[in-house]
């Protein structure tokens, strides 16, 4: 079954679900239930709050609704008449949506569909009949609250999620996955793995980071520090805030402001603002939601000639950006995010030399961290030709689209063109990357900027003496370190190779007797650079043993009578058990060469 058809099967699906609902609950209010990656959900606002058990319910009336054959019929009917219906039956928020679309789109009429006693308001298309729905192939997995058009200021109704597919092996395979998922949550690995956690009093969207996750970032941080030089890549460093008037000059201000977080008054203290006071003369700065306009400026503080470019500037940098408590999830969707930021300033010449040379680079990293480039699919951003939250000129955006197109073919890249999904100031390549058990993640971004140069008044001097305006690249390689950790925690389910691991050995004392042989071990490591602890609890060796395994520590050595008799350790190793014992020096060999192997 192609896409489009298992779209229509699972929109069919929540239609089905809805007339359910309607049988349990002859008062409910519908709001809407369209299809969704890997199935559907419908919105209720029903007379009580759902509970888990209903789900199995529900799914036993919607398989007697699909063993009636019922048609789904397909009918028209003019404005006024089709808000008469819902209004008759009570169903408010389908006469909402009429009346919205009468005043938006100007439209007449509306198309109605039948299913046995369920109308619903839907421009479909839907199957034949629900005996096309496979009563195996389906499952309500969960239940959630959702506002009304998806504003805080609508109620809350509750949405019911359910997965559909062909048939009964592809749900199970999809249910299967879900589980996995489940075990691999980076929010709960992360608890178990002590890496960071979230805290109400710092404030929801912040991570703190452990001292385990805190490594963790550092080897991540160093190995992009490391390929960045590797590449011709130097590093700059911006502020946190920035002048009201830096966000005015790029476009933020007025393109980007539901993203960012309203201006602090700076030119006042705290106590100041307590009291009521005025500040004298006024100053707004913003927390910056990017690092480009900084970067910018840097470029302009001197001239430059066309021999310098291109130039490379990266940095680490910590952005923060307004997002919705109620959407706020662990290391994938936070407040404030450092971004592995890097922003190239070239000649028109140089463009698709160095949009390649970025193509290259993103496709290092991924391979790098263990993940299959094969598998990866690239959406070519493009603006929507009938939206206006676009800067710049057609032409411009004609240049910048079309480059960024050609880039991509010339790479062999897997692209789909994603219209509408361009940022204001140019269109752009984004990267999406398959984990261990299947799953799609954004990371890498590529975007082509003409329209920062123009607002920011960039020039260099060209080969003819004069004022040339440069082209701007902005690229990220993780896109953010918190969000491509949470990735790389599912994707390893907390079982980092060695080079990643935040402890890459454990040091077991059989015993207290022997610490002092295994601090002698531990320096030994430390000095050449391998992360390592030492364990000195008193508990037994299986329960030493059975935690080092638990926390996912790559190699535990055992150190007793024998083993300090002989300056030797006994080895364990995660995955492959007992590897019996080893001298020190013969062990820091297999370990470096483990690291070089797999770095």
């Amino acid at each position: 079954m192609n896409n489009d058809k298992l779209e229509i099967l699972r929109h069919s699906t929540a239609h089905v679900l809805a007339a359910a609902v309607l049988d349990m609950f002859p008062e409910a209010k519908f709001g809407i239930g369209p299809a969704i990656e890997n199935g559907f959900y419908y919105d209720f606002d029903l007379p009580r709050t759902l509970i888990p058990e209903d789900l199995p319910l529900l799914e036993e009336k919607m398989r007697k609704i699909i063993e009636q054959n019922l048609p789904f019929e397909k009918s028209s009917a003019d404005i006024k008449k089709s808000i008469d219906h819902f209004e008759k039956t009570k169903q408010d928020y389908k006469v909402e949506l009429i009346k919205d679309l009468a005043e938006k789109e100007k439209i007449k009429e509306v198309t109605i569909y039948k299913t046995g006693g369920f109308v619903d308001l839907c421009s479909g298309p839907h199957v034949d009949s629900t005996s096309e729905i496979k009563p195996d192939a389906f499952k309500l997995t969960k239940i959630s609250g959702a506002y009304w058009k998806s504003s805080e200021k609508n109620k809350m109704l509750q949405r019911i999620y359910g997965a559909a597919f062909e048939d009964k092996k592809d749900l199970d395979d999809y249910l299967h996955m879900l589980e996995e998922a489940e075990k691999r949550d980076h929010r709960k690995i992360a608890k178990e793995l002590d890496l960071f956690h979230i805290d109400e009093i710092v404030g929801l969207g912040l991570p703190l980071w452990h001292p385990k996750g805190a490594i963790l970032w550092r080897v991540i941080e160093d190995f992009w520090y490391a390929e960045h030089l590797k590449n011709g890549y130097e590093l700059v460093r911006s502020p946190h805030i920035g002048n009201r008037t830096l966000w005015e000059t790029s476009g933020h201000w007025g393109f980007y402001n539901e993203s960012m977080y309203p201006p602090m008054e700076v030119s006042q203290t705290l106590k100041d603002s307590q009291e009521g006071q005025k500040a004298k003369t006024p100053e707004q700065f913003l927390l910056k939601p990017m690092n480009c306009p900084f970067h910018i400026q840097i470029f302009n503080s001197n001239m430059h000639s066309y021999r310098e470019l291109p130039f490379r500037w990266a940095e680490c940098g910590t952005v923060y950006r307004f997002e919705k408590k109620g959407e706020l999830s662990g290391l994938t969707r936070v407040r404030g995010f450092t971004q592995d930021d890097a922003h190239i300033f070239c000649r028109t010449d140089q463009v698709e030399e160095e949009l390649g040379k970025v193509v290259d680079f993103i496709l290092f990293i991924f391979k790098s961290f263990g993940f299959n480039i094969s598998d990866i699919n690239v959406y070519l951003s493009v603006r929507d030709p009938e939206n206006n939250k676009y800067a710049g000129t057609e032409e411009g955006w004609k240049l910048t689209e079309e480059t960024l197109e050609k880039v991509a073919k010339e790479k062999k890249l897997n692209i789909t063109k994603d219209i509408g999904g361009a940022v204001f100031y140019g269109p752009k390549l984004d990267f999406k990357v398959k984990d261990a058990i299947g799953r799609e993640w954004q990371c890498s971004t590529l975007q082509f900027d003409f329209n920062m140069p123009e607002r920011f008044e960039m020039s260099f001097v060209n080969a003819k003496g004069e004022k040339e305006r440069p082209y701007m690249l902005h690229r990220a390689l993780f896109g953010s370190f918190e969000r491509f950790i949470g990735v790389l925690i599912e994707h390893y389910a907390g079982a980092f190779p060695l080079w990643l691991s935040p402890i890459q050995v454990q040091i077991i004392p059989v015993s207290e007797k022997f610490i002092d042989y295994a601090k002698k071990i531990e320096k030994k490591l430390q000095e050449n650079s391998i992360r390592v602890s030492l364990n000195k609890a008193d508990e037994t060796l299986g329960k030493k043993i059975r935690e080092a395994q638990k926390q996912k520590i790559n190699y535990m050595l055992i150190v007793g009578e024998k083993e300090q008799a002989a300056e030797n350790v006994a080895v364990r190793e995660r995955n492959e058990g007992d590897l019996g014992t080893l001298k020190i020096e013969e062990l820091l060999t297999k370990i470096k060469k483990e690291i070089a192997d797999k770095k």
